[in-house]
Parts: C-alpha cells; structure tokens; sequence
C-alpha cells in the first residue's frame, strides 16, 4: 500500500472553495454565510486531524522504533517534525496554535470565536499545502528506499 497525501489535498481544496465562496457571500445572507463559514472550519478541524495522522506515518521513517512515534501526543509530532527538518520552528508554532485553536473550535461554539478562526484559514492553508508537499516527498522517497 502506498502512502499519499491525496486525501489532505482534497480536505485543502475543499478549505480553499469554502473560504472562497464565504468571501463572495453576503453576511447579510446569514443562512448561505452560516454554511460557507461552517464548511470552513469544519475544513480546517479534518484538515488538521489528517495532518497529524499522515505525520505520524511520515516520522515512523525517522526512527528505529516507530512505537516511540505511536505514543507521542499531537503536539509532540510537530517538534519531531522540526527535528526531522520537516518544518523550521515558526513553522512548529503556527502548527500548534491552529491545534490550539482547534482544540477551542471544539468546545466553543460561539459566533465570535468562528469568526476568530476563519481569520487564520489563509496562513493555515498555505502552510497546509507546503506541509503536504514535504509528507508527499517523504512517502515517495520511502517507497523508492
């Protein structure tokens, strides 16, 4: 079985049309805004979900045990990533505070706060792409070895 990031390119390009269409809709037209704005982040919460899992596949290439890659927390995939030189450290602490603000998304079903959210989405989905491009680099790499 081959290792790809098609499903994270999909979940990326399914972001990227709802910012679009959110942008190019009335806040006034609160249904079809309400709809745009929830695909959005719910985008970006699978989007990020993806991320993690496909990381983890790409670090157990790293290491002599991939258990030691199994019992690490989602926050500690990215360290390891940088430590990897899969990302550079501001990249690290982008990637945690959208876990952050994920983890809040969660829990916090407020107008305010999504609207909070929806303003990170165009960094998010520039660095989700270029991190989809490394893990694609590395699964092609690792079949080839």
């Amino acid at each position: 079985m081959s290792l790809n990031v098609e499903h994270l390119e999909h979940t990326a390009n399914t972001l990227e049309e709802a910012i679009s269409r959110l942008n190019s809709t009335s806040v006034d037209d609160t249904v079809l805004y309400d709809l745009f704005r929830n695909a959005a982040i719910k985008s970006f919460e699978l989007s990020l979900e993806t991320t993690g899992k496909l990381l983890r596949k790409a670090l157990k290439f790293y290491v002599g045990s991939p258990r030691e890659i199994d019992r690490l927390v989602f926050n500690d995939l990215f360290r390891y990533a940088n430590r990897h030189a899969l990302l550079s450290e501001e990249e690290v602490e982008r990637w945690l505070s959208y876990r952050e603000n994920r983890n809040t998304t969660a829990h916090d079903y407020g107008v305010n706060f999504a609207e909070e959210t929806l303003t990170i989405l165009p960094e998010y989905l520039s660095d989700l792409r270029a991190l989809a491009k490394k893990l694609q680099e590395v699964f092609n790499y690792a079949e080839t070895d």
